[in-house]
């Protein structure tokens, strides 16, 4: 068994549904600047994915259900931020073992108030392993389950082959996602990786909408911009048309 298969069966009998790794050479400076020393110089991201439960994303359009908003945020912040953090755990210590240095950066964590960031973009490590591209609300959008998946980042020195590079985005002329947002946090401009995410996504517009429904007593939940994804969609080959 390879390596590389080694790590894509850790990460699947753990419960993964998508594996990649990424070249990250090319976002070095990204990556001191986010994350700093400790984060930077790893030249490879293995990037872990879990689908979200279809019957709980589905709930989130239309009226409000404040049991499916609920159900939704549990689902999301404590089952598969978990399961992710377990199966990242897992396979670092896979690779370990095997001689090699490996950080597995955790699923929901937040190191910097000022960009409501974390050390690293799970998102975008999951675009540079080429498991999909940047959609207009900021979030990784695959071929075959649209945004309805969750990440997370192994860093590792390992010499794994990459299993992709960046995607174009696939989104054509759909706004669905702008369009829904309670709070208006996008601006409706396509991924290009030149452009801060602020010119795309006001992340504070997005967490003081979280702030108030909590402060109200209701689920801090929303999700719509997940919901409402046409790629996401039942079905197999999704996508817009």
């Amino acid at each position: 068994m390879t390596l590389i298969e080694q790590v894509r069966a850790v990460a699947e009998a753990a419960g993964a549904d998508l594996v990649g790794v990424a070249d990250l050479s090319v976002v070095d400076d990204l990556l001191l600047a986010q994350g700093g020393p400790c984060i930077a110089g790893y030249p490879r991201a293995v990037s872990i994915g879990i689908g979200l439960a279809d019957s709980l994303v589905d709930r989130l359009e239309g009226a409000r259900d404040r049991t499916a908003e609920a159900l939704y945020r549990y689902h999301t912040h404590t089952v598969v931020n978990g399961a992710l953090d377990r199966c990242a755990l897992l396979v670092a210590a896979s690779l370990s073992r095997a001689g090699y240095r490996a950080l597995p950066v955790p699923a929901s964590l937040r190191t910097d108030e000022s960009r409501i960031a974390g050390p690293v973009s799970h998102k975008l490590a999951a675009h540079l392993a080429g498991l999909g591209w940047i959609g207009r609300s900021c979030l990784l959008v695959t071929p075959s389950r649209g945004p309805r998946v969750r990440w997370i980042t192994v860093l590792t020195d390992a010499p794994l082959e990459p299993t992709g590079g960046p995607s174009a985005p696939r989104c054509g002329d759909c706004r669905a996602c702008v369009d829904s947002c309670p709070v208006g946090a996008f601006t409706g401009r396509p991924f290009t990786p030149d452009e801060p995410r602020e010119a795309r996504f006001d992340a504070a517009a997005c967490d003081r909408h979280y702030r108030a429904l909590e402060d109200a007593g209701e689920p801090a939940a929303c999700g719509l911009c997940v919901a409402v994804c046409p790629w996401g969609k039942k079905g197999s080959g999704r996508s817009p048309g």
